[in-house]
């Protein structure tokens, strides 16, 4: 009796651990199946992100918290003005258009000198005053002319009157004519000979006493940039420049370029102007003159730029880079040359797609100039591109591909 109770009490706990172990391997199923549903909505999502953008693990794809974007600044890219361009060097010079030389126009002593190098002075401003025997024999003369031309018109008048109540012959009239007409031929000369010498002889207040004074006056606005007499001095016609004035709002920068790049030339072409003393300022320039014969040593020609200078930045003198852009060059997009990045011979620049996501982007290029490179294909006008921060987005790109 025993043995076959014990038996079934066997048989009883066997059935029981049957069902048991049926029980937990169907709870188990229905976790797993309860858990592959509820991850399936998920990997949707996360291939959904950024509207349509590149899924945030797919490769060359970066997320910025808040605190990595203040790392990271990005450019708007848009369509410049043509960016291809040939690197001169030349020097700032006067522009030989807009200066005065002045010489004396008479022998004689310098006086009342009224300007110093670098002295502004408009036209007409009296810059010193030559007393010279010259301007005296010219006014005496101018005087004596009048003198004569008042004695021929009264002569004239009278031997008219007298041929008229016939008390003076036709000979007598004839002559006095020929000597009034002489008379107003001198008057004219020494006129025209005063306003040589500077002077304005008057026809309706005429001068009583000799003048032995001329003014000399500048004919130009712009600044007194030579000055090679002093008060007291003796000059005459064959002096040299006495004073020299500049208008320095216009100047030129003379440069040299290659035989090989003349083609390129174009008289009106842009270009653009920066100095060692204003590195991060250009100056608009226009190529004004190309010239006519090559240095048999350097094989260059030279070619003149025409800056319009109106605050006088630009001094003679200076040292000048000059950008040439090329005339058929049209527009581009330039970006950065810090913007971008070669890995394994191939050229990539990090594009923002999202308000914290960026993506890897294959471009191609070409030097613009020493800063920036411009975009032949993978970026259109109107994406953002990274300028700074390009080494964060490499870092946390690769930290992400290695996880």
């Amino acid at each position: 009796m025993t043995t076959p109770h014990r038996r079934r009490r066997f048989v009883r706990a066997a059935m029981l651990l049957r069902t048991a172990a049926l029980t937990f391997v169907m709870l188990s199923v229905a976790i797993g199946i309860a858990g592959c549903r509820e991850s399936t909505p998920a990997v949707d999502a996360s291939a959904a992100t950024s509207d349509g953008h590149e899924a945030a693990h797919a490769p060359g794809h970066v997320h910025l918290e808040e605190l990595q974007l203040e790392q990271v600044r990005v450019e708007e890219l848009s369509s410049k003005r043509p960016s291809d361009c040939i690197k001169l060097t030349g020097t700032v010079e006067f522009n030989a258009d807009r200066m005065a030389k002045l010489l004396p126009p008479v022998s004689g002593h310098v006086q009342d000198m009224a300007v110093n190098v670098g002295d502004i002075v408009r036209r007409h401003d009296v810059l010193f005053v030559l007393n010279s025997r010259d301007v005296a024999a010219a006014t005496t003369d101018h005087l004596a002319s009048h003198k004569d031309l008042e004695l021929a018109e009264k002569t004239f008048a009278m031997t008219q009157d007298l041929f008229e109540h016939q008390a003076a012959s036709r000979i007598a009239l004839e002559q006095a004519t020929s000597e009034l007409a002489k008379a107003g031929a001198r008057v004219t000369q020494t006129e025209e000979g005063l306003q040589v010498l500077g002077l304005e002889p008057h026809r309706e207040h005429e001068p009583t006493i000799t003048q032995s004074r001329i003014p000399v006056r500048t004919p130009i606005d712009g600044t007194v940039i030579e000055r090679s007499v002093t008060n007291g001095q003796f000059v005459g016609p064959e002096n040299a420049s006495l004073v020299t004035i500049a208008d320095l709002s216009s100047v030129w920068v003379q440069g040299d370029i290659f035989e090989r790049d003349l083609r390129h030339l174009a008289i009106g072409q842009y270009a653009d102007v920066t100095t060692a003393a204003y590195p991060t300022d250009r100056f608009g320039a226009r190529v004004s003159r190309v010239g006519a014969v090559v240095d048999s040593q350097t094989r260059t020609a030279k070619v003149r730029f025409l800056v319009a200078n109106p605050d006088g930045r630009l001094k003679p003198g200076m040292f000048a880079s000059i950008a040439l852009y090329l005339a058929d060059s049209g527009s581009s997009l330039t970006v950065p040359a810090k913007a971008v990045f070669v890995e394994n011979g191939r050229t990539f620049a990090y594009v923002k797609v999202g308000p914290q996501e960026f993506a890897r982007r294959e471009i191609e290029t070409v030097r613009s100039d020493r800063d920036r490179l411009r975009v032949t294909h993978g970026i259109e006008a109107g994406e953002h591109i990274v300028s700074d921060g390009v080494l964060l987005l490499r870092q946390l790109e690769s930290e992400s591909e290695s996880q």
